[in-house]
């Protein structure tokens, strides 16, 4: 990621899985990417679990991206279900909450995605399909 120029790109997009938990929260050079894709009007996209790499992302005042935004991202109840709410190093539901985000969810396991300005998120992995095409509609509306 350190590597990757935001100027070559249209847009990026977070695919899930519990990984971004532990290593995309708090990865700099993701952090870095994520914000200066969204400093120049770029569009993001976050499904599932990867929405856990918005965590520690600032805008340039300083407050957190989410702060005030429409969100999702995996439930917890979606966590609970999978029995990993003891595993996982926090909820995503709960952290973006607690970041000042407006976090809401549709059905478990169903298709959900919310959009807001720049910024799109994905609830699950049922929501993936539904989240590439808002990321691409809204690609396509820009240019």
């Amino acid at each position: 990621m350190s590597e990757v120029n935001e100027g070559d790109y249209d847009a990026v997009f977070y695919p899930g899985g519990h990984g971004p938990l532990w290593d995309l929260a708090n990865d700099k050079n993701s952090i870095s990417l994520i914000e200066r894709f969204y400093q120049h009007n770029k569009p993001i996209a976050f499904v599932c679990h990867a929405p856990a790499a918005l965590v520690q992302v600032k805008t340039t005042n300083g407050e957190p991206l989410v702060k005030g935004k429409q969100v999702t991202g995996f439930s917890n109840t979606e966590e609970e279900a999978v029995q990993l709410t003891k595993v996982v190093p926090f909820l995503l539901e709960d952290e973006l909450k607690n970041l000042g985000a407006s976090y809401s969810k549709g059905t478990d396991w169903n298709a959900y995605v919310k959009k807001d300005g720049l910024l799109i998120t994905g609830q699950n992995p049922g929501s993936s399909e539904a989240t590439a095409k808002l990321l691409l509609e809204t690609l396509k509306a820009g240019k």
